[in-house]
């Protein structure tokens, strides 16, 4: 995607109004090919930190130089002894434990493409996925298998590997923690996979073979990492070796000095199948010689507090939704922060409420980013010098080209909105056996991403809100996320997702739906708060309340599904 301008070049060189504000020191551009591939990427940070710990679950971690050992003894099976080659897929579903990185790093080694898989996917997810991908093989938590066994035979999956949480746990903790997920807590249904192979087995018969690794360049494809299908079926971006290394320089030339090497815990709470966590934690702060506090089920509040306060960490990544949910637990204060120098939000828009707050119980700003799982994912982020901006996605990070553009292609100037075009190194070649949907998505050159936005007079960049999710109300346009982020501004208002419901005289009105922070809220108190903070057309005319929304994996409100519910439930009417 490094395609030259074309005939907006002049109107782009105009909207470079960002590069004024660039951070000092901070270069504008990067070295995308600074490695071959992402195996050697790792092998430098196995060679600097191999006595540091890598990842650690349930306080079992494990160091590089065993992350080294069992990554190549998984590569070795899977080419050794399942023959799989170089370009094969395999798919991994499985949440945040020891096993990802040991099965995503050894696929890697052995030239394979990782597909991402979320573990909460019913069967016709899995299917599509699996079969959109053509995916030959599969490491899977036996807590999914059931699911599995139901489409299999469907698939071109030829080989499955199944673990256990526990599975990488030394001696009686491994016996214990799968014993009690299996027969005290019954997470796992009865399944039937008569030719499985389990992780351990798998690892043991690795070792006695030894990992040649394939020649593998940084245009090949390293993951499908399949869009979150928040406004449809779900595509498979396409990402090169390439695209990854990109943007893991970007984000090192844009963190710069702020991370100290050897020395960042970083607690990852958003699943590693999630191109955020991914880049970021899982392979960014590898780079650095960090240690990721693996968090399985997050929304697990109590079991994941403890871990927040076992841990002196340093960095905290997530979406609104999480750290919201946080500062709402009672002994959230508890928690020691003084070791906290960087949180990033991501995935979905930071509510300035939450920002604000974040920075008052923690004393660290919430410095918000943007991308998506077509650019690896980053393509804005704000300074993490202190000169953010509250409620913006920053400026276009180190070799990255950002502009607004009309329906037309026209590049628009400062203040006006439109949609955010990209382009750099870490844009995607395109979607997975997908031209058609590929060729709609660029143009010149430029990806296409969807978001509406606004560049303001020094160069940052503010989301409005999805293409697809704006509500006409009279011919007027009104972003559900600028009445999100007023109404969740409420004092009694945890969560809040809005939607345009059809109406006969307005086309379309507003329809909120808000999860109480307080019992005692009404109606009444929204419609006129509302009426307080927002010209009249934007103002909900339906509110419902609720006592949980829908969300992603990652914890983003699904939109889409409120949608559905809502006309579900007008069908029932």
């Amino acid at each position: 995607m490094d395609a030259e301008l074309g005939s907006n070049s002049k109107t782009s060189q105009m909207n470079k109004t960002w590069l004024k504000s660039y951070p000092p020191g901070v270069p504008h551009e990067i070295n995308p090919n600074k490695y071959k591939n992402i195996s050697e990427l790792f092998d430098e940070s196995v060679r600097q930190y191999t006595a540091n710990h890598a990842f650690v679950h349930m306080d079992v971690a494990l160091t590089y130089g065993e992350l080294d050992k069992l990554t190549d003894d998984f590569g070795s099976y899977l080419t050794n002894v399942v023959g799989l080659k170089k370009g094969d897929r395999i798919a991994i579903q499985m949440p945040n434990m020891l096993q990802f990185p040991v099965a995503m790093f050894g696929a890697i080694k052995a030239g394979l493409v990782v597909v991402n898989i979320n573990p909460l996917y019913t069967p016709k997810e899995m299917k599509h996925q699996f079969n959109d991908s053509g995916a030959v093989a599969i490491v899977i938590l036996t807590n999914f298998a059931s699911n599995l066994e139901q489409i299999i035979k469907e698939t071109s999956i030829k080989t499955v590997i199944t673990t256990e949480i526990g599975d990488l746990f030394p001696g009686l903790k491994k016996h214990v923690v799968n014993l009690v997920v299996k027969y005290v807590k019954k997470m796992v249904p009865a399944y039937n996979l008569p030719n499985a192979i389990k992780f351990n087995t798998a690892l043991k018969e690795g070792a006695k073979h030894k990992l040649v690794r394939p020649a593998v360049v940084n245009t090949d494809v390293a993951f499908l990492q399949y869009t979150g299908g928040t406004t449809g079926v779900s595509k498979g971006a396409t990402l090169s070796h390439r695209n990854i290394i990109a943007n893991m320089e970007q984000i090192f030339a844009w963190v710069g000095s702020a991370f100290i090497p050897g020395k960042e815990i970083v607690i990852t709470a958003l699943p590693l199948y999630h191109i955020f966590a991914l880049t970021v934690n899982c392979l960014a702060i590898f780079k650095v010689g960090g240690k990721n506090v693996l968090i399985t089920n997050p929304r697990d509040m109590p079991a994941f507090m403890k871990d927040l306060k076992k841990y002196p960490f340093t960095v905290f990544t997530g979406v609104n939704t999480l750290f919201n949910g946080l500062m709402n637990q009672p002994d959230f204060k508890e928690i020691n922060f003084s070791a906290l120098r960087m949180s990033l939000g991501g995935g979905m828009a930071v509510q300035d409420i939450v920002a604000v707050r974040w920075k008052e119980l923690t004393g660290s700003d919430l410095v918000e980013a943007y991308g998506l799982s077509e650019t690896s994912p980053g393509l804005t982020a704000n300074p993490v010098d202190g000169t953010h901006k509250l409620g913006y996605i920053g400026l276009p990070i180190p070799g990255t080209e950002v502009v607004i553009a009309d329906d037309e292609g026209k590049f628009l100037p400062a203040g006006e909105r439109g949609e955010i075009w990209a382009k750099g190194p870490q844009v995607m070649s395109g979607y997975w056996n997908k031209p058609d949907e590929t060729d709609n998505v660029f143009h010149d050159g430029w990806f296409k991403t969807g978001d509406i936005g606004v560049m303001d007079e020094d160069g940052f960049f503010k989301i409005v809100d999805r293409k697809k999710e704006m509500v006409l109300v009279s011919g007027f346009n009104v972003y559900p996320s600028e009445v999100e982020n007023v109404i969740a501004s409420h004092p009694k208002v945890l969560e809040v997702g809005v939607i345009g419901v059809p109406d006969e005289r307005s086309t379309e009105a507003v329809k909120a739906f808000i999860v109480k922070k307080d019992q005692s809220l009404t109606v009444d108190e929204i419609m006129n708060y509302c009426k307080e903070n927002l010209t009249a057309y934007k103002c909900p005319k339906h509110i419902a309340f609720k006592d949980e929304l829908p969300k992603t994996n990652v914890g983003k409100i699904l939109r889409r599904a409120l949608k559905e519910e809502d006309e579900a439930n007008k069908v029932k009417a």
